[in-house]
Formats: C-alpha cells, structure tokens, sequence
C-alpha cells in the first residue's frame, strides 16, 4: 500500500507509522511517499534520525552501530537524510536518542541541509539570470515565454496559428522558470520549520 503524507515534524510522524503498524501495515521503504506491506498488527517502535553522508562507508558504519544496538534500518538511504529505525527484541534502550538535545540534533541537521539547497538553486537562478539564459522578465510578462518572431503583432489565423503551436513549450518554459523561486520558498519554508521544531524539541525537559 501507497500513502503520500508530509511530516515536517518526526515526532508526529514516529506516531503515525506506530498507529499504522498496530493495524498491520508495516513500513518497507520511504520514495516520494510510504510503502506499506500488509503484516500482523505490532505494537511497533519506529524512530527517526537525519542524517545525510558523502563517504559510503560512514553511512554502513551508521546503520551497523544501531543494528548492533537492536535497531533495525527499514528505511532511508545514504543521501535521503530522513532514516528510519525500528526497535527489534534484543534492543535494550527504548529511544535510538540518548537525551532530549541529541533527539532535538535531528531538527537542526534538516535546517542546515534545507539551507543548503536554497542557497545552491539561489545559485543556479543567479547564473542564469546574469547569463541570459533565462529571460527572467517572464515571471511579470508571460508574453516573454512565446519566442516566435513578431507573434503578437500578428493578427487573425495566423496569430492563433502560431499561438497555440508554441503554447505548449511556453507552459515547459514557465515550469522551468518558476521552478527556481517557488523551490526556494519551500526549501527555506520547511528549513524554517525545522528550526522552530528544533527550539521546541530543546524545551521538552521542562514542559
């Protein structure tokens, strides 16, 4: 089974797949969404790390240290970030976090790498803004977006002609072009959301 859910937040999304193993669906992997296979309900304990590796073998000495601690990876890669653990019989401790501040870590490593990918889109709007690669003029005159010669000084067929044969590579242009600041005001949306989780996650000791 397929299920498309966004979790800014891991401690909701811990509960979440919890509830769902205790109906019988158990979680096998994480692409664009959750894959569930069905299975006997459990009383499950599934947490959530973030964690984003260059070096391979960084990553597998990750998942071995947990492993040998009694908690399965079931899901995340070495370059997803987000990875997900469940709690096997032997595991002797409850949590995969050893205090509040190391669960709260989790939050400020998602900002960081949200940052990062802002900034590097940022980076490739501005090179094509300053090459002319991209006529950014657009994004207030969609007429920038049709590139025939003379097409609105045409009139009549012709006009509607040539029209609707370049509509279709205007709209793959416009996806282009909106595709850079509407990717940056999410990546900062959701880095500034991981930050405020962050903040919150430090005060739990004393809530």
């Amino acid at each position: 089974m397929f299920v498309f859910k966004l979790f800014p937040d891991y401690a909701k999304e811990e509960k979440w797949l919890n509830e769902m193993a205790k109906k019988g669906f158990s979680l096998e992997k994480v692409t664009l969404g959750y894959h569930f296979r069905a299975a006997e309900p459990e009383d499950a304990c599934i947490r959530i790390d973030f964690r984003y590796f260059k070096d391979p073998a960084e990553y597998i000495n990750y998942c071995t240290m947990f492993e040998d601690s009694g908690w399965k990876h079931i899901a995340g890669s070495q370059h997803t970030g987000v990875q997900y653990f469940k709690r096997m019989p032997e595991a002797q401790n409850d949590d995969i976090f050893s205090d509040f501040e190391s669960r709260a870590q989790r939050y400020i490593r998602a900002f960081r790498i949200w940052v990062y990918f802002a900034l590097f889109v940022l980076f490739f709007m501005v090179v094509l803004l300053s090459t002319g690669s991209v006529d950014f003029r657009a994004l207030i005159d969609p007429r920038f977006f049709y590139l025939t010669p003379g097409l609105w000084e045409k009139t009549g067929p012709s006009f509607w002609k040539a029209f609707w044969f370049e509509t279709p590579f205007a709209m793959f242009r416009a996806g282009l072009l909106y595709f850079y600041p509407v990717s940056i005001l999410i990546y900062l949306f959701i880095a500034a959301k991981a930050r405020f989780l962050y903040g919150r996650a430090k005060k739990e000791p004393a809530e």
